[in-house]
């Protein structure tokens, strides 16, 4: 289905949008600024960037990124495809409404939003949270999705390896290693997190972004400018946590989904120095054509840390290479 008129073209943004959307640098191949929008779909304002030619390939991020984690992929992925970057749900530019944090309604919106743009199939390649959202889109919206991209994460209610959330604890990590899962023990408690994490926002989320990173220098002020901008907002902690809190709920709305495992074509991307072929060695059990891909030189967020060798290994993929 062809791509429909969008609403507000290059150059058309009113003020209020345009001091909404200064922070956001997203850029095709040519250098030329992405158009955003902010429809009402699924019954919250989502907020988007779209560029490129092509056929559509959504991005989603992971927490605590917004659409600009993207920023160094999009311009080598618009020469070949439309590229969709979404702020999630309770996110940069999107609205943060009090409920709808678990996976399948967060994939509905994505969903929405594809018909809103008119677009019946598409790609949607999701990283960390993302991912598990994009994981929903392929599994709850089947006839959609053409291809999925799940990167750097683990779905809820599976089996894990030693040393990754939800497996056996590894000794050999340190206590504060993602992959012992600490976060969703701390970010699931009631009331709590927000108490604590209140006026340290920039801190926190510094470290806690730059500690699961090969190369945590790759997470710049500007990242971190933005990362926060997003969290600062009203409701922007809570609809954080909120998405840890839903895990139970992805994990029994998921499993009728793992019983029949989803046919779309799954690329399964992880980092050399984070969950590695843990990825692949999950979707195996969820999906039945599977290829794997682990990203050398980065940590979790591969997008900052080693992109060139991110999109290509998703051109590859889209193109069935």
């Amino acid at each position: 289905m062809p791509l429909r008129k969008i609403h507000h073209p290059v150059g058309a943004y009113t003020a209020e949008e345009k001091k909404e959307f200064a922070g956001m640098d997203l850029t095709d191949h040519a250098g030329v600024r992405l158009t955003h929008g902010k429809p009402k779909v699924n019954g919250v304002e989502i907020h988007y960037a779209i560029g490129g030619v092509g056929e559509p390939v959504f991005l989603l991020h992971g927490v605590p990124k917004t659409m600009s984690y993207w920023r160094h992929v999009v311009p080598l992925l618009t020469p070949h495809y439309t590229v969709i970057a979404v702020d999630n749900r309770g996110c940069g530019g999107s609205q943060r409404p009090l409920t709808g944090y678990d996976t399948a309604t967060m994939a509905g919106d994505v969903a929405e939003l594809a018909t809103y743009l008119g677009f019946e199939r598409f790609r949607v390649a999701g990283e960390d949270w993302g991912a598990a959202i994009a994981y929903a889109v392929a599994a709850f919206h089947r006839p959609r999705a053409r291809q999925l991209v799940f990167q750097e994460t683990l779905l809820p209610g599976l089996p894990a390896g030693p040393g990754l959330p939800g497996g056996e604890r590894d000794p050999s990590l340190a206590a504060d290693d993602g992959r012992t899962g600490w976060h969703f023990s701390f970010f699931g408690l009631p009331h709590v997190p927000e108490l604590l994490l209140a006026g340290r926002e920039r801190p926190f989320w510094t470290y806690y972004a730059r500690r699961q990173m090969w190369d945590p220098s790759a997470l710049t002020e500007e990242d971190i400018d933005e990362m926060v901008h997003s969290i600062e907002q009203p409701g922007g902690t809570r609809a954080i946590l909120e998405m840890f809190r839903a895990r139970q709920t992805d994990a029994e709305q998921n499993r009728p989904h793992y019983a029949d495992p989803i046919s779309c074509p799954v690329l399964a991307v992880g980092a050399q120095d984070y969950l590695g072929d843990a990825v692949f060695e999950q979707l195996t059990q969820v999906a039945r054509d599977v290829r794997g891909v682990v990203i050398p030189a980065a940590g979790h967020n591969i997008a900052l840390e080693n992109p060139v060798a991110l999109a290509q290994a998703y051109l590859d993929f889209f193109a069935g290479g």
